[in-house]
């Protein structure tokens, strides 16, 4: 069997029940505004990757831990409280996963987990 060329991570996808308040939170926590702008879809560039929003048929806030997405940060601490200011709700405050490696995950306000990582190879 030959190896698939698999390219890596591209795009994030968050489901969100007001597509047109989510836009406006993600846009203020990122610091950055959409490069597409649809009822059907936001598109966000983060740093080279992408963020995306879609529009929930059955708005819901219960959603499932089973995946995670990392948003690489430099001060995981502040930018994590930045967060939390901005409306989001505490899910996993930053610690060490191993020497200087951080994590920390959020609730954006339509359920979804926002994970932020520290990691210093990386930066």
């Amino acid at each position: 069997m030959e190896k698939p060329n698999i390219l890596g991570l591209r795009t994030t996808i968050y489901k969100v029940g007001d597509i047109n308040k989510a836009k406006k939170w993600y846009a203020m926590v990122f610091g950055v505004e959409p490069y597409w702008d649809e009822p059907y879809y936001v598109g966000f560039n983060i740093g080279g990757y992408e963020l995306g929003l879609l529009p929930e048929e059955i708005p819901t806030t219960k959603k499932t831990d089973s995946v995670l997405t990392y948003w690489g940060v430099d001060e995981i601490e502040k930018v994590y409280q930045h967060f939390l200011d901005s409306g989001a709700s505490e899910h996993e405050k930053p610690h060490s996963v191993g020497g200087p490696l951080m994590v920390a995950t959020v609730k954006d306000p339509w359920g979804n987990i926002v994970g932020l990582i520290y990691n210093p190879s990386l930066s």
